[in-house]
């Protein structure tokens, strides 16, 4: 049960970030926000539906077809995440030296900023090998509907072949 949740949101997350690169291809630079979960993503943008659904179902045509780079993004927030992680724990090590407290300070300052450097190729594999897939074979688009109140949200739902 838990492996297929992971497996098709790591799916999902391979294709949100597909789409997101095809929409910023077609339309241009935007505000754009995606969030993936087990049965589809949401996609925070003002954008039309059927534009979005465009997008979409390219996206999923170009990773089934083999273009695997698509499910890796600069701008996904596994890389924040990867970048505060090693800047908090070199941080760390560095204030936990026992030096006088200036030498800490700075060498913290030192060690974050060497992770956050670090932490944008890193983050890409973390992505590649952890949080997305971009194996999306037997996947399908189910729907791109409007949710919410202010009409910028979008839930594209997915479905795979039954195993």
């Amino acid at each position: 049960m838990i492996r297929r949740v992971v497996g098709s949101t790591r799916r999902n997350h391979a294709l949100e970030h597909a789409t997101i690169a095809v929409l910023l291809s077609k339309e241009g630079p935007r505000r754009v926000v995606g969030r993936a979960v087990p049965d589809g993503f949401y996609i925070y943008a003002d954008v039309p539906t059927d534009t979005l659904r465009g997008c979409v179902e390219e996206a999923l045509g170009r990773l089934q077809r083999g273009e695997a780079h698509l499910a890796v993004s600069p701008l996904c927030g596994t890389n924040i995440a990867v970048a505060g992680v090693l800047a908090g724990v070199g941080s760390f090590i560095a204030l936990g030296s026992g030096r006088p407290r200036f030498a800490s300070l700075s060498g913290a300052i030192l060690a974050a900023m060497v992770a956050v450097t670090a932490a944008q190729p890193l983050g890409r594999l973390v992505q590649k090998h952890g949080t997305t897939s971009p194996d999306l074979d037997g996947v399908r688009l189910v729907s791109v509907k409007r949710v919410g109140r202010f009409g910028s949200v979008h839930k594209v739902r997915t479905a795979a072949a039954p195993a």
